[in-house]
């Protein structure tokens, strides 16, 4: 007896959707994401503006982008993400749909529905996608991973009242407990 396969979604299934749906697919597996909390968006608000304030008064290139804000993480049309927050460094990589490849820096807000994808499913797919950092934000915890990809001599955790140095900006620090 044959075993049922499961079936692979592309890309093209994502855009399928009904209007107002959303869904995030990985390695042709769709992920059905729930509406945010409150606090969800306050903190990805407060986030954006940090960065882009930062990006700003720098004169940097980065381009800061909220979700749904779509992420082609892979050249193939298996994988399509929409990260809390994207920071993109490479210009190159922005297209009208979105971003294809990796963005310099990802952060992801955890709620209970995401953590199992956050921590683990995300982590190996941005790790190996080429991001540069990851952040994942526990609002429930307080606590915050900050995956420095490039030198992972600098993966720390911290709590919602530690400065936190956001790896790929000189001179930018985060208390997030200031931004609540």
């Amino acid at each position: 007896m044959a075993l049922q396969q499961e079936k692979i979604y592309t890309i093209e299934d994502i855009y399928a959707l009904p209007d107002g749906q959303r869904a995030e697919l990985i390695d042709g597996r769709i992920y059905n994401m729930a509406p945010p909390a409150r606090i969800h968006q306050k903190l990805i608000t407060e986030l954006v503006s940090a960065l882009h304030q930062h990006i700003r008064d720098n004169n940097g290139d980065c381009e800061v982008y909220p979700a749904p804000f779509a992420v082609f993480l892979n050249a193939d049309d298996k994988n399509y993400v929409e990260p809390d927050i994207s920071v993109i460094c490479d210009k190159s990589k922005l297209i009208e749909k979105g971003c294809n490849g990796a963005p310099d820096l990802i952060m992801e807000v955890v709620s209970p529905s995401t953590q199992q994808m956050d921590y683990g499913i995300k982590l190996f797919k941005y790790r190996t996608a080429g991001v540069r950092e990851y952040w994942i934000i526990n609002p429930v915890t307080r606590i915050v991973n900050v995956y420095d990809l490039e030198n992972e001599e600098r993966t720390c955790q911290y709590s919602f009242n530690d400065e936190i140095s956001v790896c790929i900006f000189n001179g930018l620090s985060i208390q997030l407990s200031e931004l609540l």
